[in-house]
């Protein structure tokens, strides 16, 4: 009896699994706020994808921040493999199946089969990955999504963008008790935001983080569903889990300011405005003050009236009103009007007390409704 000959063929896979397109969507573009384009290392420049169980884990890192997660998976092989981060997440938001094939097979490769199409996209080994490193259990505290949001909206923006000094660059968290005090400054203005913890620290604790991993973690949390973001502090790191996500993120070193020395005691002039008056008013009186340094000088008196100005320029000049509500006496100040449009952007309240005391104080600015922020501009010269 003739058995007739047979070629066996073996298909080896490093990596294969079945997921959703709307989860891999969702996970690529999580991970991909690590993701920082000036990297000079191309593994940094990847998201490492790892089959394992019945997930699929995703990790990008710039080395100063990591961010991970991961969706369900329907794994045949696990295995591991990174891929360019900006091709992956632009391709799979353009598929419109329900399910996504993805293989990593020889040649250090991915293969994305749908329905309708079929792709190959060249990987970097997960070997050249560099290790995600893990947070040691260190002080934690637990804050609401909502709360969170809300103090970093309107403090970071107020941040030094310049790294010539480090602790200018972060947000200064600071714990008392069941509050959270969040602080930023560039020298030129700062902002402070009062929040209370989910529930009373063990110890106070405070340490500086940097303004850009605060930035990233506020577009994470707002698609969060979780209602809670928990935080792991240990002695130069930073962990923040919220849902299945984690934000891993390195501590700045050094004192931040002693900053309360700056916030005035005293109130000469205070005045109630309306946000939305004041920022329209401001917007057109910039537009002539951007010749002279964005300086424009406020002049309040106690009849009610709030003049807007700039100096006169080589484009023109501009001088509105406002109506405020004034307490004190006649007062004025010259600012800078991006950094009191900024304030007016961010702040929580549709009115705020401006505080005044004389041309060379800081200007406060408060919520009307809230006792839980101040903002301080350094005034310019009148």
């Amino acid at each position: 009896m003739c058995l007739g000959k047979h070629v066996l063929v073996f298909y080896v896979y490093f990596m294969k699994l079945f997921c959703a397109q709307r989860e891999l969507d969702n996970a690529l573009n999580i991970v991909n706020k690590a993701i920082n384009p000036n990297n000079t290392l191309p593994v940094l420049n990847n998201i490492l994808l790892r089959a394992e169980g019945k997930k699929l884990y995703f990790s990008a890192t710039n080395l100063e921040i990591a961010i991970s997660c991961s969706i369900d998976a329907d794994v045949r092989a696990e295995g591991a493999i990174t891929i360019p981060a900006k091709l992956i997440t632009s391709y799979i938001a353009l598929l419109t199946d329900e399910k996504v094939e993805l293989i990593a097979g020889e040649g250090v490769s991915l293969s994305i089969n749908s329905s309708s199409s079929h792709t190959k996209i060249k990987c970097i080994s997960a070997d050249e990955f560099p290790l995600i490193p893990k947070v040691e259990k260190g002080q934690e505290f637990s804050i609401s999504i909502d709360d969170f949001y809300s103090a970093i909206s309107e403090t970071v923006f107020a941040a030094s963008m310049n790294t010539s000094r480090p602790v200018l660059s972060g947000i200064f968290f600071s714990t008392s008790g069941s509050v959270l005090k969040m602080v930023s400054t560039d020298s030129y203005r700062l902002a402070e935001k009062k929040v209370n913890l989910v529930k009373k620290t063990s110890e106070d604790i405070s340490c500086i983080v940097p303004a850009r991993t605060t930035m990233e973690l506020g577009k994470i949390i707002t698609k969060s569903d979780d209602k809670e973001v928990k935080v792991n502090i240990s002695k130069n790191q930073i962990l923040f889990k919220v849902g299945g996500v984690e934000l891993i993120s390195r501590l700045i070193e050094g004192k931040f300011p002693d900053y309360q020395k700056i916030i005035p005691k005293e109130s000469k002039t205070s005045f109630e405005v309306s946000v939305e008056d004041l920022s329209l008013v401001l917007k057109r009186v910039s537009l002539f003050a951007r010749e002279n340094n964005n300086s424009v000088r406020l002049n309040v008196t106690n009849d009610g009236k709030l003049v807007v100005s700039s100096e006169e320029t080589k484009v023109g000049e501009e001088k509105a009103d406002v109506v405020v509500k004034v307490t004190g006496e006649n007062n004025k100040i010259s600012l800078n009007a991006q950094y009191l449009l900024d304030v007016l952007t961010y702040v929580n309240d549709s009115k705020v007390t401006i505080i005044l005391n004389d041309t060379v104080s800081p200007a406060v600015v408060r919520p009307v409704k809230e006792d839980d922020y101040v903002y301080i501009i350094m005034p310019l010269k009148v």
